[in-house]
């Protein structure tokens, strides 16, 4: 999984149901040597506020070429495809369908395809949860992901994370979620999030307070 600098540790005492199947996980991508964050529920409580959610959403960059062999490697780690058609339909959509057999959790992960997916990943922090380690997409990178999805805990999500993340690079956000709004042809993908980011701009001194800093 992807790495950074920091290493915060957090507790898991909202998703103890999901900890088997995030290890599990945790495990396939680095034995299969794939990439990827988690993103989607998990992420937002981690991020902001610790809510339910009752299936594990991580965003990869798997070859999808190679996805026979990371099946099996699914496999090996306790995974089972929930539709009989997973590497089809992975193909189609970029949504490979997994469960964790012993939890019977569902793991859904999304291939990345676009530029701004391979960056999030890069961008991601490593997580710890006890001795389990795994890596979750930057508050900025999920609101802009839930500002695209849109949907009503999306937006309660898109709060959460707000609030708890005071130092926000509010650039990365505004320039991204404009950027898919105009795209998608969805000018409200922006505007509805926009006020919750405006308290979050970090204002320079105007050059009166600035001197009248000095002369403090």
């Amino acid at each position: 999984m992807a790495s950074t600098a920091e290493n915060p540790s957090v507790t898991g005492s909202f998703l103890p149901s999901l900890v088997p199947a995030i290890r599990a996980l945790a495990n396939l991508l680095r034995v299969s040597q794939v990439p990827g964050a988690i993103i989607g529920g998990v992420a937002a409580s981690l991020q902001g506020q610790a809510r339910t959610t009752e299936d594990v959403d991580v965003l990869v960059r798997l070859d999808e070429n190679a996805l026979d062999r990371f099946l099996e490697m699914a496999k090996a780690e306790g995974f089972r495809p929930r539709i009989p058609d997973a590497i089809p339909f992975a193909r189609r959509s970029a949504v490979l369908l997994l469960e964790h057999e012993a939890s019977r959790v569902g793991v859904d992960l999304t291939i990345s395809r676009m530029a701004f997916d391979s960056d999030a990943i890069d961008r991601a922090r490593p997580v710890a949860i006890g001795d389990l380690r795994f890596s979750v997409v930057a508050p900025e990178d999920l609101i802009i992901m839930k500002a695209v999805a849109h949907r009503p805990q999306d937006l309660q999500d898109i709060h959460a994370v707000t609030r708890a993340n005071p130092r926000l690079d509010v650039r990365r956000v505004r320039t991204h979620v404009q950027e898919f709004a105009r795209a998608l042809d969805k000018p409200e993908i922006w505007a509805d999030i926009a006020p919750l980011l405006k308290s979050r701009v970090r204002r320079k001194p105007t050059m009166r307070k600035a001197k009248s800093r000095k002369k403090k």
